[in-house]
């Protein structure tokens, strides 16, 4: 239900923010855009609206903050939070003979962790005793009614209404005080009104996880420093990309140039390619053990199809026209490959190059959640462990940060070495 509501609230962002930046704010296209005739269509003409990229962080952001009661942004913004506070019900209670009576249960909800004062409450007259428990928020308790009532279960009796509604054994009801159900030995089980905020196990707020990461960052995390374990995972990814491509790029040309080299290396690229390469792990540990050298080495596989699949399309995708030129201009093949085939196929190798750096990352983390003693997979395990969403909240956030910062920096580099693409 939570997670519909969210989902909604997303889109319905979404849609307001789309119409309203169309209205107030007047895209104008530079560059080689403006200069071309046709642009639906035209990939090379679709640019990132920054308004869009800033409305999303902060639309994600606020999402993240309302839903868990965050002191980053204003109370109004939040999702009704836990009940907490004093309610009470009234069950009725049936003897063995039959004859019921009332008695009134009063509860103390109090924030989780607050210590636990039980409400004094006078019994009162009949059978059925009143009473008064506290319990946290957010949590169910089990309620012994009969505690201090004159008749017990064991005698044969029995809750058969909560505030004036039936209640068996098979079912459960909801009251305005919240949520009922009897246990197997009919105990009342209670449920206060949980509301719409996630609870920090399973979603810290905002200022939680930077809490945690300023914590780390100047200390230490299972004996290393935070830019230790990221500085591992870097490595690691940059390691098995730069030897995926150093191998993937020339395979993939030679598929492409060669009926032979097709032949030969397209069964093994194609039937590897649809491999997970957390599927390989087990093979990889027991060839190259648990070290270094068996997670740079499952990198590398990760990576290799994907830049040699890449390089093919770009060899495939050259305009022929082009090749026919240079021959008619008396290009040898060697010139055709540095002049034409080459410039023209870096578009898809690197976008290649994008995709397989994106799978590497997710790959690192596997890796090194079997046997490793550094890196941001390994802090995102220990503490799942132990039920530390906030650290593995942080270490799925940085490895998305240097993830997006790689890919930026490589659209950069793209744009440099390769800026006539999509021009031709």
């Amino acid at each position: 239900m939570i997670g519909l509501l969210i989902l909604l609230v997303y889109v319905a962002i979404f849609v307001a923010s789309f119409f309203l930046v169309r209205k107030l704010v007047h895209h104008s296209a530079t560059g080689m855009t403006a200069r071309k005739t046709v642009t639906f269509g035209d990939e090379s003409a679709v640019e990132a609206n920054r308004f869009a990229s800033a409305i999303s962080v902060l639309t994600i952001f606020l999402i993240w903050a309302a839903f868990t009661g965050s002191s980053m942004v204003p109370s109004f913004l939040h999702a009704p939070g836990p009940f907490t506070g004093d309610t009470s019900f009234t069950y009725t209670l049936q003897d063995a003979s039959g004859a019921k009576d009332d008695a009134t249960v009063h509860v103390s909800v109090v924030p989780f962790g607050d210590k636990l004062v039980d409400p004094v409450v006078e019994p009162g007259t009949g059978f059925a005793k009143d009473d008064g428990l506290a319990m946290n928020a957010s949590r169910s308790t089990t309620i012994l009614f009969d505690a201090n009532d004159e008749v017990k279960r064991a005698d044969g009796a029995k809750v058969v209404a909560i505030d004036g509604v039936s209640i068996g054994p098979d079912t459960a009801i909801n009251t305005a005080a919240g949520r009922f159900a009897l246990t197997d030995k009919g105990a009342i089980s209670f449920t206060p009104p949980s509301g719409l905020q996630m609870e920090p196990i399973w979603l810290p707020s905002p200022e939680a996880v930077v809490v945690r990461m300023i914590e780390i960052a100047k200390g230490e995390y299972r004996g290393s420093s935070l830019w230790e374990h990221l500085g591992y995972s870097l490595f690691r990814v940059i390691a098995g990309f730069v030897f995926g491509a150093i191998v993937g790029i020339p395979l993939g040309y030679a598929m492409g140039l060669s009926n032979w080299f097709r032949g030969w290396f397209e069964p093994i690229v194609e039937f590897m390619r649809p491999v997970p390469p957390l599927a390989l792990i087990p093979l990889v540990i027991i060839w190259f053990g648990i070290g270094e050298t068996g997670k740079i080495i499952l990198l590398f596989l990760a990576s290799l199809w994907i830049m040699a699949i890449s390089a093919r399309a770009g060899v495939s995708g050259v305009n022929i026209t082009k090749v026919h030129a240079a021959y008619s201009l008396g290009a040898s093949k060697v010139q055709i490959l540095r002049h034409v085939i080459v410039p023209n196929s870096l578009p898809e190798i690197f976008t290649g190059a994008r995709v397989a750096m994106g799978v590497c990352w997710g790959t690192v983390v596997a890796a090194e959640l079997v046997a490793a003693s550094q890196g941001a997979g390994m802090m995102i395990m220990v503490a799942s462990k132990f039920q530390l969403t906030d650290i593995v909240l942080m270490g799925i956030i940085l490895i998305g940060v240097i993830g997006f910062g790689i890919d930026v920096l490589m659209r950069w580099v793209e744009r440099v070495l390769v800026p006539w693409k999509g021009r031709s």
